[in-house]
């Protein structure tokens, strides 16, 4: 557990005994601290939680940290989703999990490749190495949607040594990972494929919060949520070097460099701030795309065609515009 001080600029809060008014919350990402997360770190580093009420703890997750099972047991308040088949198979295992924004209107993930790719159909002419969660979820919506095959898929270990050896590799990644290392290490800047833009129509990095909280304290959520839109419109359009220290204190396999190319693709790939959010604010959200993405899946084979859908999130505390006046 990392637990921030508020920064100093709290002192300009206008809020009498404020200490002892904040209602503590813990926030639990899905990850080590890295750009991705940094609306979120902002919203500590600049008192855009406190101004609401709210004393903000962030919980970094990891390799052997299930946050998500931490704000099911009651131990956290909130949760950094992942995309919007974890809120569906929420649904199909009765959990009252529900998305109430989503950060990412575009999911990061990415189809990683050689220079001599030069289209999404020239990737059907190459081994792909995908990752087993990967195989499970967006990879049979490859299969079913754009005609790729299970045989030209080989396990994705982690390690990007065999494709960066191997010009008739390539491989999974994230928009702000994978790419970057592949040009640090093999020295030249691959082609990359982002599946959003290929139809992948899930949002990602959503806030999720337990139905039972919402019922309780619904003024709470309200704060958090806007609060956290606010803290992006900032992270990303403002002055973001105490939200970037917090995270290199909270990571330390995590560089500046590797922070600015990550915010960079962020915006220049419309990953947060794109869609809907350009009329709606960041965080949008819109029962057309969700649907849209659950008939994706269930036409993959990935998830039951019966589920209650609807289920898996509210537009009550989104679609505010919260936010869109900071931006330049």
């Amino acid at each position: 557990m990392y637990r921030f001080a508020l920064s100093a600029a709290l002192a300009a809060v206008p809020l009498a005994g404020m200490a002892e008014e904040l209602t503590p919350v813990t926030f639990g990402t899905n990850w080590l601290a890295q750009a991705e997360h940094g609306g979120f770190y902002q919203s500590v580093a600049d008192g855009t939680y406190a101004a609401c009420g709210l004393d903000v703890t962030i919980v970094s997750g990891g390799p052997q940290v299930n946050n998500r099972a931490l704000l099911l047991a009651d131990r956290i308040q909130y949760h950094m989703g992942g995309d919007m088949l974890q809120a569906f198979n929420a649904v199909a295992e009765d959990i009252p999990v529900v998305a109430v924004a989503a950060i990412f209107q575009k999911h990061p993930q990415v189809i990683v490749a050689h220079p001599d790719v030069e289209s999404w159909e020239d990737l059907k002419d190459k081994t792909l190495l995908i990752g087993d969660n990967g195989f499970t979820s967006y990879y049979q919506w490859m299969i079913a949607e754009h005609g790729f095959t299970t045989e030209q898929r080989q396990p994705y270990t982690f390690n990007p040594a065999p494709f960066i050896a191997d010009t008739e590799l390539a491989m999974q990644g994230y928009l702000s990972s994978e790419p970057y290392l592949v040009e640090k290490e093999a020295g030249f800047k691959p082609n990359v494929f982002l599946i959003a833009d290929n139809g992948y129509s899930s949002y990602a990095t959503t806030i999720e919060v337990m139905q039972s909280t919402i019922d309780e304290s619904p003024e709470q959520v309200e704060c958090f949520v806007d609060a956290s839109l606010t803290g992006w419109y900032n992270y990303l359009y403002g002055d973001s070097a105490a939200a970037d220290a917090m995270i290199l204190e909270a990571n330390a396999d995590m560089s500046q460099d590797k922070i600015d190319f990550a915010k960079n693709m962020m915006r220049d790939e419309g990953i947060v701030d794109s869609g809907k959010t350009l009329d709606l604010g960041i965080g949008a959200m819109s029962d057309e795309v969700i649907g849209d993405f659950y008939q994706k899946m269930v036409d993959a084979g990935v998830i039951s065609g019966d589920l209650d859908w609807k289920a898996a999130y509210t537009l009550d505390f989104t679609n505010k515009k919260v936010g869109m006046d900071i931006k330049p």
